[in-house]
Protein backbone atom coordinates (compact mmCIF):
# COMPACT_ATOMS: atom_id res chain seq x y z
CA UNK A 1 0.00 0.00 0.00
CA UNK A 2 2.87 2.26 0.28
CA UNK A 3 3.18 2.68 -3.40
CA UNK A 4 -0.93 3.49 -3.95
CA UNK A 5 -0.05 5.79 -1.09
CA UNK A 6 3.27 7.49 -2.71
CA UNK A 7 1.13 8.01 -6.38
CA UNK A 8 -2.34 9.30 -4.25
CA UNK A 9 0.38 12.24 -2.68
CA UNK A 10 2.12 12.95 -5.84
CA UNK A 11 -1.21 13.52 -7.51
CA UNK A 12 -2.48 15.39 -4.76
CA UNK A 13 0.53 17.62 -4.62
CA UNK A 14 0.09 18.29 -8.25
CA UNK A 15 -3.39 19.08 -8.06
CA UNK A 16 -3.45 21.66 -6.05
CA UNK A 17 -0.90 23.70 -7.60
CA UNK A 18 -4.53 24.54 -9.54
CA UNK A 19 -7.20 23.74 -7.13
CA UNK A 20 -7.34 25.58 -3.78
CA UNK A 21 -8.69 24.03 -0.75
CA UNK A 22 -10.42 21.19 -2.17
CA UNK A 23 -8.50 18.26 -0.72
CA UNK A 24 -11.02 16.02 0.04
CA UNK A 25 -12.24 16.66 -3.45
CA UNK A 26 -9.17 15.33 -4.61
CA UNK A 27 -8.93 12.20 -2.67
CA UNK A 28 -12.55 11.51 -3.44
CA UNK A 29 -11.73 11.85 -7.03
CA UNK A 30 -8.65 8.69 -7.19
CA UNK A 31 -10.73 6.90 -4.56
CA UNK A 32 -13.00 6.67 -7.71
CA UNK A 33 -10.57 5.92 -9.87
CA UNK A 34 -8.35 3.45 -7.58
CA UNK A 35 -11.44 1.76 -7.72
CA UNK A 36 -12.41 1.38 -11.39
CA UNK A 37 -15.51 3.47 -10.86
CA UNK A 38 -16.58 7.04 -12.07
CA UNK A 39 -18.01 10.02 -9.97
CA UNK A 40 -20.49 12.78 -11.02
CA UNK A 41 -19.75 16.41 -9.81
CA UNK A 42 -22.48 18.21 -8.90
CA UNK A 43 -21.86 21.92 -8.36
CA UNK A 44 -22.56 25.25 -9.30
CA UNK A 45 -20.90 27.15 -12.15
CA UNK A 46 -17.66 28.38 -12.03
CA UNK A 47 -15.71 26.16 -8.90
CA UNK A 48 -13.76 24.39 -11.39
CA UNK A 49 -15.41 20.95 -11.46
CA UNK A 50 -13.72 21.02 -15.08
CA UNK A 51 -10.31 22.02 -14.31
CA UNK A 52 -10.59 19.25 -11.52
CA UNK A 53 -10.93 16.83 -14.62
CA UNK A 54 -8.40 18.67 -16.59
CA UNK A 55 -6.05 18.68 -13.56
CA UNK A 56 -6.33 15.08 -12.65
CA UNK A 57 -5.43 14.14 -16.44
CA UNK A 58 -2.50 16.18 -16.87
CA UNK A 59 -1.02 14.96 -13.54
CA UNK A 60 -1.18 11.26 -14.81
CA UNK A 61 -0.17 12.34 -18.33
CA UNK A 62 -3.67 10.14 -19.65
CA UNK A 63 -5.07 11.22 -22.61
CA UNK A 64 -8.23 13.50 -21.67
CA UNK A 65 -11.08 14.20 -24.53
CA UNK A 66 -14.47 17.14 -23.20
CA UNK A 67 -17.60 16.03 -24.27
CA UNK A 68 -19.51 19.44 -24.21
CA UNK A 69 -23.44 17.88 -23.40
CA UNK A 70 -26.03 19.88 -25.50
CA UNK A 71 -29.34 19.01 -26.67
CA UNK A 72 -28.48 18.04 -30.01
CA UNK A 73 -25.70 16.12 -29.31
CA UNK A 74 -25.91 12.17 -30.62
CA UNK A 75 -24.71 9.00 -29.41
CA UNK A 76 -22.62 8.75 -32.27
CA UNK A 77 -20.40 12.11 -31.05
CA UNK A 78 -19.69 10.27 -27.99
CA UNK A 79 -18.58 6.74 -29.35
CA UNK A 80 -17.64 6.90 -32.42
CA UNK A 81 -19.34 5.82 -35.75
CA UNK A 82 -18.61 4.04 -39.26
CA UNK A 83 -17.86 6.38 -42.19
CA UNK A 84 -17.59 5.48 -45.68
CA UNK A 85 -14.11 5.96 -47.37
CA UNK A 86 -14.47 6.46 -50.81
CA UNK A 87 -10.56 5.46 -51.81
CA UNK A 88 -10.52 2.41 -50.03
CA UNK A 89 -15.23 1.96 -51.12
CA UNK A 90 -15.18 0.91 -47.16
CA UNK A 91 -16.62 1.70 -44.20
CA UNK A 92 -13.98 2.93 -41.84
CA UNK A 93 -14.86 2.84 -37.88
CA UNK A 94 -13.84 6.66 -36.45
CA UNK A 95 -13.87 6.56 -32.34
CA UNK A 96 -15.50 9.07 -30.38
CA UNK A 97 -14.42 11.29 -27.17
CA UNK A 98 -15.14 8.28 -25.15
CA UNK A 99 -12.22 6.30 -27.05
CA UNK A 100 -9.41 8.14 -24.20
CA UNK A 101 -8.60 7.39 -20.30
CA UNK A 102 -10.50 10.03 -18.34
CA UNK A 103 -13.80 11.38 -20.63
CA UNK A 104 -15.71 14.31 -19.24
CA UNK A 105 -19.11 14.42 -19.81
CA UNK A 106 -19.45 18.20 -19.27
CA UNK A 107 -22.89 19.21 -18.08
CA UNK A 108 -24.66 15.40 -18.52
CA UNK A 109 -27.76 16.92 -17.96
CA UNK A 110 -27.86 18.80 -21.01
CA UNK A 111 -28.02 16.36 -23.55
CA UNK A 112 -30.84 13.75 -24.38
CA UNK A 113 -31.55 10.24 -22.17
CA UNK A 114 -30.49 8.33 -25.73
CA UNK A 115 -27.26 10.18 -25.60
CA UNK A 116 -26.61 9.70 -22.08
CA UNK A 117 -27.97 5.88 -22.18
CA UNK A 118 -24.62 5.78 -24.85
CA UNK A 119 -22.29 6.06 -21.71
CA UNK A 120 -24.07 3.42 -20.31
CA UNK A 121 -22.09 0.61 -21.14
CA UNK A 122 -18.59 2.00 -21.18
CA UNK A 123 -19.18 2.90 -17.76
CA UNK A 124 -20.32 -0.76 -16.96
CA UNK A 125 -17.94 -2.48 -18.73
CA UNK A 126 -15.04 -0.48 -19.87
CA UNK A 127 -15.98 -1.22 -23.88
CA UNK A 128 -18.57 0.42 -26.58
CA UNK A 129 -20.14 -1.61 -29.09
CA UNK A 130 -20.90 0.36 -32.43
CA UNK A 131 -22.61 -1.64 -35.70
CA UNK A 132 -22.55 -4.74 -34.25
CA UNK A 133 -18.73 -4.60 -33.22
CA UNK A 134 -16.83 -4.91 -29.47
CA UNK A 135 -14.16 -2.14 -28.68
CA UNK A 136 -12.46 -2.42 -25.65
CA UNK A 137 -11.51 0.84 -24.04
CA UNK A 138 -7.62 0.97 -22.75
CA UNK A 139 -7.07 0.81 -18.93
CA UNK A 140 -7.27 3.53 -17.09
CA UNK A 141 -10.84 4.79 -18.00
CA UNK A 142 -12.75 6.87 -16.18
CA UNK A 143 -16.03 8.77 -17.04
CA UNK A 144 -16.10 12.40 -14.95
CA UNK A 145 -19.72 14.09 -15.78
CA UNK A 146 -20.41 17.60 -14.26
CA UNK A 147 -23.85 19.07 -14.01
CA UNK A 148 -25.52 21.86 -12.92
CA UNK A 149 -28.03 21.70 -9.67
CA UNK A 150 -29.39 25.18 -10.21
CA UNK A 151 -30.69 25.74 -13.82
CA UNK A 152 -32.94 23.26 -15.08
CA UNK A 153 -34.58 24.67 -17.96
CA UNK A 154 -34.00 22.53 -20.38
CA UNK A 155 -32.12 19.85 -19.38
CA UNK A 156 -32.57 15.78 -18.90
CA UNK A 157 -32.59 14.78 -15.15
CA UNK A 158 -30.13 11.60 -15.02
CA UNK A 159 -32.74 8.95 -13.75
CA UNK A 160 -31.88 6.79 -10.79
CA UNK A 161 -30.84 3.95 -12.27
CA UNK A 162 -28.38 6.06 -14.45
CA UNK A 163 -27.07 7.43 -11.03
CA UNK A 164 -26.57 4.28 -9.15
CA UNK A 165 -24.27 3.91 -12.23
CA UNK A 166 -21.65 6.70 -10.75
CA UNK A 167 -19.78 5.10 -7.88
CA UNK A 168 -19.51 8.65 -6.06
CA UNK A 169 -21.57 12.01 -6.46
CA UNK A 170 -20.01 14.67 -4.47
CA UNK A 171 -19.49 19.01 -5.03
CA UNK A 172 -16.54 21.25 -4.43
CA UNK A 173 -17.99 24.06 -3.30
CA UNK A 174 -17.14 27.46 -2.86
CA UNK A 175 -13.72 28.57 -1.68
CA UNK A 176 -13.00 30.73 1.70
CA UNK A 177 -12.17 34.29 1.52
CA UNK A 178 -8.40 32.95 1.77
CA UNK A 179 -8.64 30.34 -0.60
CA UNK A 180 -9.99 32.62 -3.25
CA UNK A 181 -7.68 34.72 -2.67
CA UNK A 182 -5.14 32.69 -3.34
CA UNK A 183 -6.51 32.00 -6.48
CA UNK A 184 -6.63 35.15 -7.73
CA UNK A 185 -3.00 35.42 -7.07
CA UNK A 186 -2.48 32.38 -9.29
CA UNK A 187 -4.28 33.56 -11.86
CA UNK A 188 -2.82 36.94 -12.57
CA UNK A 189 -0.01 35.99 -15.03
CA UNK A 190 -1.88 32.73 -16.64
CA UNK A 191 -3.88 29.65 -15.54
CA UNK A 192 -1.32 27.21 -13.41
CA UNK A 193 -3.16 24.37 -15.76
CA UNK A 194 -1.33 25.40 -18.43
CA UNK A 195 1.83 24.55 -17.04
CA UNK A 196 1.05 21.37 -14.85
CA UNK A 197 3.32 18.25 -15.80
CA UNK A 198 2.35 15.14 -15.54
CA UNK A 199 4.35 13.18 -12.48
CA UNK A 200 2.89 9.92 -12.57
CA UNK A 201 2.58 6.64 -15.86
CA UNK A 202 -0.74 5.62 -16.40
CA UNK A 203 0.82 1.85 -15.56
CA UNK A 204 1.14 3.02 -11.97
CA UNK A 205 -2.68 3.97 -11.74
CA UNK A 206 -3.35 0.53 -13.09
CA UNK A 207 -0.76 -0.99 -10.62
CA UNK A 208 -2.54 0.77 -8.18
CA UNK A 209 -6.41 -0.18 -9.32
CA UNK A 210 -5.40 -3.79 -9.12
CA UNK A 211 -2.99 -2.96 -5.52
CA UNK A 212 -6.54 -1.76 -4.11
CA UNK A 213 -7.96 -5.18 -4.29
CA UNK A 214 -5.67 -6.63 -2.01
CA UNK A 215 -6.51 -4.44 0.92
CA UNK A 216 -7.97 -6.81 3.77
CA UNK A 217 -12.02 -5.97 4.76
CA UNK A 218 -12.46 -7.91 8.30
CA UNK A 219 -15.29 -9.59 8.29
CA UNK A 220 -16.79 -7.35 11.06
CA UNK A 221 -16.35 -4.28 8.60
CA UNK A 222 -18.28 -6.25 5.70
CA UNK A 223 -20.59 -6.58 8.37
CA UNK A 224 -20.77 -2.79 9.58
CA UNK A 225 -21.30 -1.99 5.63
CA UNK A 226 -24.60 -4.10 4.82
CA UNK A 227 -26.24 -2.44 8.57
CA UNK A 228 -25.59 1.00 6.78
CA UNK A 229 -27.32 -0.20 3.23
CA UNK A 230 -29.68 -2.35 4.51
CA UNK A 231 -30.88 0.63 6.81
CA UNK A 232 -31.28 3.20 4.47
CA UNK A 233 -33.50 0.34 2.74
CA UNK A 234 -35.80 0.60 6.13
CA UNK A 235 -35.37 4.24 6.79
CA UNK A 236 -38.83 6.53 7.53
CA UNK A 237 -37.58 9.43 5.44
CA UNK A 238 -36.82 7.08 2.18
CA UNK A 239 -38.92 5.67 -0.67
CA UNK A 240 -35.47 3.38 -2.23
CA UNK A 241 -33.10 2.48 0.03
CA UNK A 242 -29.15 1.09 -1.20
CA UNK A 243 -29.02 -1.19 -3.97
CA UNK A 244 -26.55 -4.60 -3.34
CA UNK A 245 -24.53 -2.31 -5.97
CA UNK A 246 -24.44 0.86 -3.28
CA UNK A 247 -22.85 -2.28 -0.74
CA UNK A 248 -20.06 -3.39 -3.21
CA UNK A 249 -19.41 0.46 -3.80
CA UNK A 250 -19.06 1.01 0.04
CA UNK A 251 -16.75 -1.88 0.28
CA UNK A 252 -14.49 -0.96 -3.02
CA UNK A 253 -14.26 2.77 -2.13
CA UNK A 254 -13.37 1.77 1.98
CA UNK A 255 -10.55 -0.46 0.38
CA UNK A 256 -9.18 2.89 -1.93
CA UNK A 257 -9.79 5.10 1.07
CA UNK A 258 -7.47 2.77 3.49
CA UNK A 259 -5.03 2.55 0.73
CA UNK A 260 -4.12 6.37 0.07
CA UNK A 261 -4.22 6.58 3.86
CA UNK A 262 -1.09 3.73 3.77
CA UNK A 263 -3.24 0.73 5.27
CA UNK A 264 -3.65 -2.72 4.21
CA UNK A 265 -6.64 -3.00 6.19
CA UNK A 266 -10.35 -1.02 6.21
CA UNK A 267 -11.11 0.45 9.32
CA UNK A 268 -14.93 1.53 9.99
CA UNK A 269 -13.83 5.39 9.83
CA UNK A 270 -12.82 4.43 6.06
CA UNK A 271 -16.36 3.45 5.67
CA UNK A 272 -17.92 6.77 6.95
CA UNK A 273 -15.71 8.70 5.31
CA UNK A 274 -16.85 7.67 2.13
CA UNK A 275 -20.53 6.81 2.91
CA UNK A 276 -22.04 10.08 1.75
CA UNK A 277 -20.36 10.36 -1.82
CA UNK A 278 -21.74 6.31 -2.14
CA UNK A 279 -24.99 6.90 -1.13
CA UNK A 280 -26.26 10.49 -1.61
CA UNK A 281 -27.71 9.82 -4.77
CA UNK A 282 -28.45 6.27 -4.54
CA UNK A 283 -31.48 6.85 -2.46
CA UNK A 284 -34.65 8.23 -3.15
CA UNK A 285 -36.66 10.54 -0.54
CA UNK A 286 -40.12 10.31 0.17
CA UNK A 287 -42.37 13.44 -1.13
CA UNK A 288 -43.33 14.13 2.16
CA UNK A 289 -39.80 14.49 3.06
CA UNK A 290 -38.82 16.52 0.97
CA UNK A 291 -41.47 18.80 1.31
CA UNK A 292 -39.84 18.97 4.91
CA UNK A 293 -36.23 20.12 3.72
CA UNK A 294 -34.79 16.58 5.10
CA UNK A 295 -32.01 16.09 2.99
CA UNK A 296 -29.66 12.64 1.49
CA UNK A 297 -26.84 13.92 3.64
CA UNK A 298 -29.28 14.52 6.55
CA UNK A 299 -30.56 10.76 6.14
CA UNK A 300 -26.74 8.98 5.80
CA UNK A 301 -25.52 11.16 8.71
CA UNK A 302 -28.18 9.76 10.49
CA UNK A 303 -27.74 5.89 9.27
CA UNK A 304 -24.29 6.07 10.42
CA UNK A 305 -24.59 7.09 13.70
CA UNK A 306 -27.37 4.92 14.48
CA UNK A 307 -25.07 2.08 13.88
CA UNK A 308 -22.64 1.14 16.53
CA UNK A 309 -18.72 1.22 15.22
CA UNK A 310 -17.64 -2.44 15.48
CA UNK A 311 -14.52 -3.26 17.30
CA UNK A 312 -11.66 -4.79 15.33
CA UNK A 313 -9.13 -6.58 16.61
Amino acid sequence: MKQVQEVSKKIIKNVEQVIVGKRQSIVFSLVSWFSQGHFLLEDVPGVAKTILARALAASVGCEFKRIQCTPDLLPSDVTGASIFNQKTAEFEFRPGPLFSNIALADEINRTTPRTQAALLEAMAESRITVDGTTHVLDSPFLVIATQNPVDHEGTFPLPEAQLDRFLMKFSLGYPTMEEELKILQRLQMQHPIDSLQAVITKKQIVECQNAVRSVRVDPKVQRYILQIVHLTRHHKHLQLGGSPRASIALFRTGQSMAAIRGRDFVTPDDVKMVAAPVLNHRMILKPESRLRKVSAEQVVAQVVAEIPVPVID
